[in-house]
């Protein structure tokens, strides 16, 4: 399910009547894309839609602000830039936009369509932008409430529901204030914007309109995120053999909110991988560790991001074998993903995609769609062969075996 509303291409001759027109809170018109930062901020606003037409925002590139060519080349390469900033992970949640090249009026340009975000508000680099008119700015604390209450409550992604039961008590505000808003909101922002923390939780998405906890308020700050969604921890077991009814060395429910869970994974994989030295390559003694640490973070990760939450009290599991790890996650593929094209670059899609946008608050994700590839050549490097997915419609288990 997609946080964004369906794209409905626009039309060459309402591109032409936008691009004609002067610049309005649909239409922006850059002569090049130096100033990517600006892009940006363009992008976000047109996804905050905050006159609320229900209409996609367009940028114009290689257009002067008369509206006559900038001759710019508009080549593959300058279009996948644009392409990418959708996913590097500054703006979010998600914006959904469409990159072509077009000729209008003689001119070829490159056009960005942003469509109106269901999730908004949305932030770059931790700022609500907005556009009022010919304006682009920052939001005021006014309009982010405007913006929190246009929210759509149907249709909303599972991590955006309701958790049934719970109440504002069940959420640690201190953990919020301390930990996680000074990592989601921009400096400046916090300092003008005197908000109560409960707006500040609704903005982000913790709360719903009505303040009750959402599921991903839960996950994230919730004090005991199991009593609501039961299968919210990971199952780590390290046996002294091969096959699952070995002796077991170590087991652990690694539970909490998600900020606990992934630095006591961290931890547990960092305990468990073992070093040996090798001088084959030389005089110089080379040390390699059984499994690259940073493959084992980005696999596991990608378990607790892409997993199912609903209708399952199933944990992520971990099994640490003497010759393999095997990371199991709930849920098959998800959207657009497939078993042929799992784990390829760029290829991902958000079942819980406000989790997505958490984790990479919180620092553990750096650029979406791109950690299954990270994990790939880290073991390559490693010299462990590599990770091998099998893909049920019911869950993801990817083993990894041990670098020989």
């Amino acid at each position: 399910m997609s946080s964004n509303v369906l794209k409905t291409p626009l039309s060459e001759q309402e591109l032409h009547e936008l691009l004609q027109d002067t610049e309005s809170d649909r239409s922006e018109r850059k002569e090049s894309i130096q100033d990517k930062e600006k892009i940006h901020q363009a992008i976000c606003a047109f996804a905050n839609d905050l006159p609320n037409y229900g209409k996609p925002g367009v940028l114009f590139i290689g257009v002067k602000n008369d509206g006559n060519s900038a001759n710019l080349p508009i080549t593959d390469e300058l279009l996948l830039t644009l392409s990418k900033m959708k996913d590097d992970g500054n703006i979010i949640p998600f914006p959904t936009m469409v990159v072509a090249k077009h000729i209008i009026d003689g001119c070829t340009i490159a056009v960005v369509t942003v469509y109106p975000s269901l999730d908004p508000p949305v932030r770059y680099k931790g700022v609500c932008w907005i556009r009022v008119g010919p304006r682009r700015g920052i939001a005021t604390a006014e309009e982010e409430i405007r913006l929190s209450e246009k929210r759509r409550s149907g249709d909303q992604p599972y991590d955006l529901q309701p958790a049934y039961g719970a109440t504002i008590e069940d959420l640690d505000i201190n953990f919020f204030i301390r930990e996680y808003l000074p990592q989601a909101v921009g400096p400046d922002t916090r300092a003008e914007n005197h908000r109560r923390p409960v707006d500040q939780m609704k903005s982000l998405r913790f709360l719903d309109i009505n303040e009750n906890p959402t599921n991903l308020g839960v996950l994230v700050l919730g004090k005991d995120p199991r009593r609501f969604l039961p299968g919210a921890y990971i199952q780590f077991i390290r046996i002294n053999g091969i096959k699952i009814g070995d002796p077991i060395l170590d087991q652990e429910e690694i539970g909490g909110n998600l900020l606990d869970m992934l630095r006591i994974l961290d931890d547990k994989i960092s305990a468990h991988i073992t070093v040996s030295s090798s001088l084959s390559d030389g005089p110089i003694e080379i040390k390699y560790p059984d499994y690259p640490k940073v493959a084992l973070q980005q696999i596991t990760r990608n378990a607790i991001l892409h997993r199912t939450y609903e209708h399952t009290n199933a944990p992520v599991r971990l099994y640490w074998f003497d010759d393999r790890i095997e990371i199991i996650s709930p849920g098959g593929p998800f959207g657009h993903v497939n078993s042929e094209n799992f784990g390829e670059p760029g290829i991902t899609d958000y079942r819980n995609p406000h989790i997505a946008e958490a984790m990479k608050v919180l620092g553990y994700v750096q650029r979406f769609g791109f950690g299954l590839e990270m994990a790939r050549s880290e073991l390559e490097k490693n010299h462990n062969p590599p990770y091998n997915p099998d893909i049920r419609p019911g869950y993801v288990l990817i083993t990894i075996s041990r670098r020989l």
